[in-house]
């Protein structure tokens, strides 16, 4: 560790810069870099994200020298302002914040107003000629220090504050006069007496000290930890801590504070965004506790500061060149910035902005490709209301973060994980959303609030995680311990949702519904479409798509699919009455039946061929042969036997026999995929048959065909050296009784190590490779794929493992595997063809590893054709400035 663990700014000058976020963390690496800027920040100190870690290394105790080096910047702090530390006339107060690496906006603690005590509160009160301030200053600190502190529920504050109100008979805070404030105070002070079995402290230093400890406290607290592993946060070594004088919004009708973005980050349109308000601290803004006013009124009553956060908006927004989200403070005329980092944004903001900028001449086209997480794609590609459907409204909001949500409602995140772990679809009503709320607005579809702004903590994190959000809809009356809410409508009557009740939100008009609202499907165009334009034409991998019937095919394409990379031929056997076929196949006890009861299939394949053949005109299909075990395709369970009995009207008994002859310990380790064509050849033969007889037909009618028949879960390559022969065979046998020739490849899927290891081998063999990384993973780890929901969750939490493998691609050991297949594979064979096809696909991280390794092409669901698009063209950018996805 640094000896240097303190970093001042103020005065026009800082220690360090933007560029030392990893160490002085997004907010004070902005906050000094705003200083060097010559912009209005009130000076203060940053402690490094390495104390952090430090703190956790010597059993969360501060490390040698920090507390003296903290002592030296407060005495350089009091000498810059001419203030000083418990002063009773002019006594410096300062905050304390956190600020990680990483933005991780309202996960971890904050203390304000410190440096105020039971002794110089009163002389302070008597001497400033604002006693209200001072007073409502005072019960901030004790209510904020005892709650992140000292572990004082907040409830038991504010039990206290509503009784003064409920004494006075008014409903907002700032009603109460100043002994109303002294009253809350004093009951304050007992409440943390109460609590803490202890006074509070009246020593400024020592406040200082326990908040700072509190903050790095908090980089392990539940909400923070659930939020790492959200937005798969890692490698971080802790938060840094801000010490900064403070600025007060609330001493007056010339003070404000607020929040504003450079651009509205829930479309990106070029327009100032945010919200202030008069005579507040910044917690009243972001926890929506009052209602702000849209920041371009600001102007009207606070003239000159607004102009100066005018000229200070565009001087940061050019400097980082992007959309900068902004905190401000207005005290008595004077405008002062206390953070600047870059907006988090909805995927559609994120777009136009990128695709404006570049227009503008602030960015160039490869770091626009970069301005958009290509995972937040996702909420452009999944379907919002219909337009033409007939709504029940309910009440409207302020569109807070834009998509469709349909669901029941859910009261408390608790009840929302719940419900969610059930199977349920739920949307989270709450009167007002707060950091520990973070695992229930991650599992619902959305998200309604009652009260709160578009910059309330219930809009900013939805945005991050593309959910929809409706906030500060004033007209919903939440009552969640009776579990409803009600809503009074136009002619007077209330209506009332309870649990059971289906209701739709739209964010993007911030309108609420009663019942289910019907979707359309997104479309691709506009500024998206000019991205992935310049995404196509930077990338080098191409992207293809798993499709198994038409409709996934033509979805895929209007995604900008380049072909299906895998055409899985089972699930085509479980759609009317082709799985009694399938079924009769298995109960078939010779080959002669067998063969039967496959020529009953082979229509429904070849139609089923024909159909993707026509949608993907041009492109390379991918067709993978029958892969799962037989007993997949038989009913387990005695009433569904009985059931198939009848209607194949065959003895029950000889059903359950069979299932009893295919059960297997471990199905994934069995008789399934090669292995199955290899001891039935005439269940590869038929299907091979219905593709070339597809692809003869369609070729026929002008469609160009490029069939790819992929034999799965080869382990040596004497198995292809058994099938390719019979495969051949087949393809001659159709093309001359149709009278023309198609082109066409044989491949294997690389599923297995021994395969990847005997590369070489099945390369001389085998014209493509495809991974199956699904398999392949589970093989490699040992995993079962359906049951890792026990613990591999868990191993990500403890940071066994970095991510859930089968989420985003193990690049040490599965990565290791597939490089060492190609390697030996193009040894063998130097045009091999390689790609893979598992959903490792569509996670960026993964793809960028498959473009680093050389691989031709990735395929992965329709939607998410667009991710994988991007992601290939970031990884383009990325190899070329020595970057990686998993370090942006």
């Amino acid at each position: 560790m640094a000896d240097k663990m303190v970093y001042f700014f103020g005065a026009g000058q800082a220690q360090g810069g933007a560029k030392d976020k990893v160490l002085l963390g997004g907010k004070g690496a902005n906050l000094a870099e705003m200083t060097n800027l010559g912009l209005p920040v009130p000076p203060g100190f940053t402690i490094t994200t390495e104390c952090c870690a430090a703190y956790y290394q010597n059993d969360r105790k501060f490390p040698a020298g920090l507390v003296e080096q903290i002592d030296e910047n407060l005495r350089r702090l009091e000498e810059t302002l001419g203030k000083k530390l418990g002063d009773p006339k002019n006594p410096l107060l300062v905050s304390c914040r956190s600020g990680a690496a990483v933005s991780m906006p309202g996960m971890m603690d904050t203390v304000l107003n410190i440096g105020l005590t039971a002794d110089n509160i009163e002389p302070l009160a008597q001497a400033g000629g604002n006693p209200r301030f001072v007073w409502d200053a005072w019960r901030r600190l004790i209510n904020m220090f005892g709650d992140t502190v000292m572990g004082v529920e907040h409830k038991h504050f504010e039990q206290e504050m509503d009784a003064v109100k409920k004494k006075r008979r008014v409903k907002l805070d700032t009603e109460l006069s100043v002994e109303d404030l002294r009253e809350v105070c004093a009951r304050y002070l007992k409440v943390y007496e109460k609590q803490t079995k202890g006074k509070f402290p009246d020593d400024p230093r020592d406040q200082i000290l326990q908040s700072v400890m509190a903050v790095f406290q908090s980089w392990n607290s539940p909400r923070a930890i659930k939020y790492r592993q959200i937005h798969e946060i890692t490698g971080l070594a802790g938060t840094a801590v801000n010490v900064q004088a403070m600025v007060f919004g609330n001493m007056g009708a010339d003070c404000a504070t607020g929040v504003c973005f450079t651009r509205d980050p829930s479309t990106g349109e070029n327009r100032f965004y945010g919200e202030f308000l008069i005579n507040a601290q910044g917690e009243d803004v972001v926890a929506g506790i009052r209602t702000p006013q849209p920041i371009v009124k600001m102007g009207d009553v606070l003239p000159d500061a607004y102009a100066e956060l005018l000229r200070v908006k565009d001087v940061l927004e050019k400097h980082f060149r992007d959309v900068q989200d902004l905190e401000f403070t207005v005290e008595h005329n004077h405008f002062y910035m206390l953070q600047t980092r870059n907006g988090k944004r909805t995927a559609p903001a994120a777009v136009r902005v990128a695709v404006e900028m570049v227009k503008e001449g602030l960015i160039d086209q490869n770091t626009a490709l970069l301005r958009v997480d290509p995972a937040s794609l996702d909420q452009l590609l999944h379907p919002s209301f219909d337009p033409a459907a007939r709504r029940d409204p309910l009440a409207k909001g302020l569109p807070a973060s834009p998509g469709a949500a349909v669901g029941k409602p859910a009261f408390t995140a608790d009840e929302a994980e719940e419900r969610f772990a059930q199977g349920e679809k739920v949307i989270l009503v709450r009167k007002e959303t707060s950091p520990e709320d973070i695992g229930g607005m991650q599992t619902a579809v959305g998200i309604l609030t009652s009260t709160g702004g578009m910059t309330s903590h219930a809009a900013v994190v939805a945005r991050g995680m593309g959910k929809s959000c409706v906030a500060g809809c004033g007209e919903l009356h939440i009552d969640a311990p009776a579990g409803f809410f009600s809503v009074r409508s136009a002619d007077g009557k209330t209506r009332k949702f309870t649990r059971k009740d289906i209701i739709s939100i739209d964010g993007s008009a911030g309108m609420v519904f009663a019942g289910a609202v019907p979707t359309v499907k997104p479309t691709v165009s506009g500024d998206f479409a000019l991205l992935m334009q310049w995404a196509d034409a930077t990338r080098k991998l191409q992207v293809r798509t798993n499709a198994d019937t038409p409709n996934d095919a033509r979805v895929a394409c209007k995604f900008g699919a380049q072909g299906i990379g895998l055409c899985r031929t089972e699930h085509m056997f479980f759609e009317g009455d082709r799985i009694i076929a399938v079924r009769e196949m298995i109960l078939a006890e010779n080959e002669k039946d067998r063969r039967q009861a496959l020529k009953k299939l082979l229509p429904y394949q070849k139609k089923d061929f024909v159909g993707i053949f026509k949608e993907m005109d041009g492109l390379p299909v991918t067709i993978r042969l029958l892969d799962p075990p037989l007993h997949e395709f038989l009913p387990h369970e005695e009433k569904n036997q009985r059931q198939m009995a009848r209607q194949m009207k065959v003895p029950l008994e000889k059903i359950k026999r069979r299932v009893t002859e295919l059960h297997e310990a471990n199905p994934m380790l069995g008789f399934r995929g090669c292995r199955l064509a290899v001891i039935y050849p005439e269940i590869q033969e038929m299907q091979v048959r219905a593709i070339f007889q597809a692809a003869c037909e369609v070729s026929r009618k002008g469609v160009k065909v490029l069939p790819e028949i992929m034999i799965p879960i080869v382990n040596t390559v004497k198995e292809l050296q058994f099938l390719l022969p019979r495969v051949r065979q087949v393809a001659q046998e159709v093309f001359g009784k149709a009278g023309l020739r198609i082109d066409y490849k044989v491949g294997t899927m690389i599923e297995l190590p021994r395969a990847a290891l005997t590369a070489d081998q099945i390369a001389r063999e085998a014209e493509f490779f495809s991974f199956g990384t699904n398999d392949l993973t589970q093989m490699t780890f040992g995993f079962s794929r359906d049951d890792v929901a026990s613990f591999v969750p868990r191993y990500v939490e403890m940071e066994i493992l970095p991510r859930d493998p089968f989420n985003s691609l193990d690049q040490e050991g599965v990565g290791q595997l597939i490089k060492i297949a190609m390697e030996k594979g193009r040894g063998a064979r130097t045009d091999l063809k390689v790609g893979i096809c598992g959903e490792h696909g569509g996670d960026p991280a993964s793809v960028e590893f498959c473009h680093r390794a050389g691989l031709n092409y990735v395929s992965c669901s329709p939607y998410r054709v667009p991710i994988a698009r991007l992601a290939a063209a970031q990884a383009v950018v990325r190899q070329a400035t020595g970057d990686s996805y998993s370090t942006k």
